[in-house]
C-alpha cells in the first residue's frame, strides 16, 4: 500500500467519460494535482451520492489545477450502463476509470480480497506524483466532498508556501501556521 510522500508508480487503464471509452495513463496527468476517489460499485446505494457531489464540484477542483478519477473494480460497459441509467451519474464530466483486475485497487490499498470490492479511498497526489493525503474507509460511511476538495486545497497551500501549515478546518484565505518553538504550548 502506498503511503504518504511516496511517489505513485504509473498504470495504465481503460476510463469511461463524456459516452467515450479510452485508455488513460497516469503518467499524463504530471504536473497536474490528482485526485483519486475509489469506490465499492456502480449500481449501488452510498456510491451515487458521492459521486454526484464530486461531479457537482468537478469544477472547483479543476480551479485547483487538479483532474478527478473515479475508481471501482467495474468494467467501462458497466460504467456506461450506470450512467445511461442514474440520473445521479449522468451529471457526471470527470472520467470513471476501469479496474476489473483489481490491480489499481490493490496498489492503492483499497481492494478487500475477501469480497472482491473496494473500500471507499480518497488520495490526493500532487504534481511530480507524490501522495499527500490519503483516507480510506469502510463502504457503509460515505465521504463529504467538500472536505476532499478542502484537503486538496490546504495541500497545494502548503506546496505554494514553504513552512507554512494549515490549522484545523482550515479553509482557503483563512490564517496559517508557521511552527516553531514559538508556538509550543501557546495553542
Amino acid at each position: 500500500m502506498l503511503k504518504i510522500n511516496e511517489k505513485v508508480p504509473d498504470f495504465e487503464a481503460e476510463a469511461y467519460q463524456n459516452d467515450r471509452i479510452r485508455k488513460i495513463k497516469f503518467s499524463d496527468y504530471r504536473g497536474k494535482w490528482m485526485v483519486l476517489v475509489f469506490y465499492p460499485g456502480d449500481f449501488t446505494f452510498v456510491c451515487p451520492t458521492e459521486l454526484q457531489e464530486l461531479g457537482e464540484l468537478y469544477d472547483d477542483f479543476k480551479k485547483e489545477g487538479s483532474e478527478v478519477l473515479s475508481v471501482s473494480k467495474d468494467t467501462v460497459f458497466v460504467h456506461k450502463a450506470w450512467h445511461d441509467n442514474s440520473p445521479a451519474i449522468q451529471t457526471i464530466k470527470y472520467p470513471m476509470v476501469a479496474d476489473p483486475s483489481g490491480k489499481i485497487c490493490r496498489e492503492f490499498g483499497t481492494l478487500t480480497e475477501d469480497e472482491g470490492l473496494s473500500l471507499r479511498g480518497s488520495f490526493v497526489i500532487d504534481p511530480d506524483g507524490f501522495l499527500k493525503c490519503l483516507e480510506i474507509q469502510d463502504t457503509s460511511i460515505g465521504r463529504s466532498m467538500h472536505e476532499l476538495l478542502r484537503k486538496l486545497q490546504a495541500a497545494r497551500f502548503v506546496r505554494e508556501h514553504k513552512g507554512r501549515a494549515c490549522p484545523a478546518s482550515w479553509q482557503p484565505g483563512e490564517e496559517t501556521l508557521k511552527p516553531g518553538l514559538n508556538l509550543v504550548g501557546k495553542i
